[in-house]
């Protein structure tokens, strides 16, 4: 996908907990699984994917399927669940399909006595995938309605801002205003000092690291969006890389 694709899906993306009764078909759930492959020898993770996913869900309905991101029991993997789910997330979405992070309101004992995973490994949550229902049912709308009574913009995110912020991060910031996250509570927490700019989340070692990777991914292609290319380092800043320019040597006189 392109970086414009990856946009696109960000502002269609909303999480869906209604599906048809008509499961994926084998040929895109062959596309799915070679995205789980993809993630889990790029990123180190263990991401499984579980074509029926309906007996772990209560308040879901019709035939879904699910991809269990899981993993080392560690922070940055945490943050690699959510970076890299997030990107099958928007593949999915911007073909059509419906989804939904899921970290509560599923049976997780049932999937451990059910999938088999390594006893050094855990679950950090659950994406589920489906053909939405055209419409929103009841459920939706209202937990829609609960969590997004009072959206958290990108300024009430930052603790320092000492100077005004380029053009590419405040798109990219907008973009994180978009990125779902548990109950919509937008835990990640930005400084912008010298000209740098920084983030973290309190508590890392939980599910909020999880929105953590999701934020960088969607703040990275909004910069990209706007002609800037970057990457998080190690301390959680981001880091603009700068377009290699080629040098021609100067000619001599004969």
């Amino acid at each position: 996908m392109t970086n414009e694709e990856y946009i696109k899906a960000i502002e269609l993306r909303r999480s869906r907990r209604a599906y048809r009764s008509k499961p994926l078909d084998e040929d895109t759930m062959n596309v799915v699984k070679e995205m789980v492959d993809a993630v889990n020898k790029t990123a180190g993770l263990h991401f499984i994917f579980v074509e029926d996913a309906t007996p772990y869900f209560k308040i879901f309905t019709g035939k879904f399927s699910m991809i269990i991101a899981c993993g080392a029991d560690n922070q940055k993997s945490l943050e690699n669940a959510g970076y890299y789910g997030e990107s099958i997330v928007l593949q999915c979405v911007y073909h059509g399909l419906g989804t939904c992070w899921v970290s509560g309101t599923y049976n997780e004992n049932k999937v451990y006595e059910n999938i088999k995973i390594p006893r050094n490994e855990r679950i950090y949550a659950v994406i589920a995938i489906g053909n939405p229902k055209k419409s929103f049912n009841v459920i939706e709308k209202t937990m829609y309605n609960a969590t997004h009574k009072k959206n958290k913009t990108y300024p009430d995110m930052f603790d320092v801002l000492d100077d005004k912020l380029p053009e590419a991060f405040i798109y990219g910031l907008k973009l994180v205003e978009k990125a779902p996250s548990a109950v919509n509570r937008r835990p990640v927490r930005f400084k912008y000092e010298n000209g740098a700019l920084s983030a973290y989340v309190e508590d890392p070692y939980s599910d909020k690291s999880i929105d953590f990777g999701i934020a960088k991914l969607h703040f990275l292609l909004g910069c990209r969006a706007k002609g800037v290319n970057g990457r998080w380092t190690k301390e959680n800043v981001f880091e603009v890389i700068e377009p290699k320019r080629i040098k021609f040597e100067a000619k001599s006189e004969e």
